[in-house]
């Protein structure tokens, strides 16, 4: 049986509220954007995120490290919209992304900041600079679970400043706790 994308619409809003869970989405949807996931502490995140996707009918491509994509797996996810990355080397993920946003009139390119689901420093630069040399919006998706709600928060028009577009980031994640507060990376630049 083949499904639509309205009926795994449907049917993935109405498990997440089955189990206590709402969806939640600024209005006026852009086109094109890079998408950050935070805080990202815990595996049911992606369970979440992904029901999250399905719910709100996110045509979403997503960024996670290569050793996912291993046999016999591999196939599915890059089908969901998963694209492997090398996070050991520097290998132009930056310049590779922003070459898939010129190419695609629709694209929202998902990444998380912190690279991990450990505790880190602060974030990583490089969702920032991909939505700055894309000239793309930054959406900022959550999965808050003291308030079995997920989606995104806002879509942000980024200035080129860092330490102001940081602080716009930080401001809207206030009190938006992951499955594991502590494993929560703070929200500041790490490279």
């Amino acid at each position: 049986m083949r499904y639509s994308a309205q009926m795994l619409q449907n049917m993935a809003s109405r498990l997440l509220a089955l189990h206590g869970w709402t969806l939640s989405e600024p209005p006026d949807r852009p086109a094109r954007a890079v998408l950050i996931a935070y805080p990202h502490t815990s595996n049911w995140d992606a369970l979440y995120a992904l029901l999250g996707k399905l719910g709100l009918g996110l045509d979403a491509h997503w960024v996670a490290k290569e050793s996912l994509f291993r046999w016999p797996f591999a196939g599915l996810l890059i089908r969901m919209g998963g694209i492997p990355v090398n996070r050991r080397t520097r290998n132009g993920l930056v310049a590779e992304m922003t070459a898939l946003f010129a190419a695609q009139p629709r694209l929202l390119l998902v990444l998380a900041p912190e690279g991990t689901r450990r505790l880190t420093e602060g974030w990583k630069s490089g969702f920032y600079r991909i939505a700055l040399a894309a000239n793309v919006p930054l959406a900022l998706g959550f999965v808050d679970y003291a308030r079995r709600e997920a989606g995104i928060l806002a879509y942000l028009t980024l200035t080129g400043d860092p330490a102001v577009d940081i602080a716009a980031i930080a401001r809207h994640y206030v009190d938006r706790p992951g499955r594991h507060p502590a494993l929560a990376s703070p929200i500041r630049w790490l490279d």
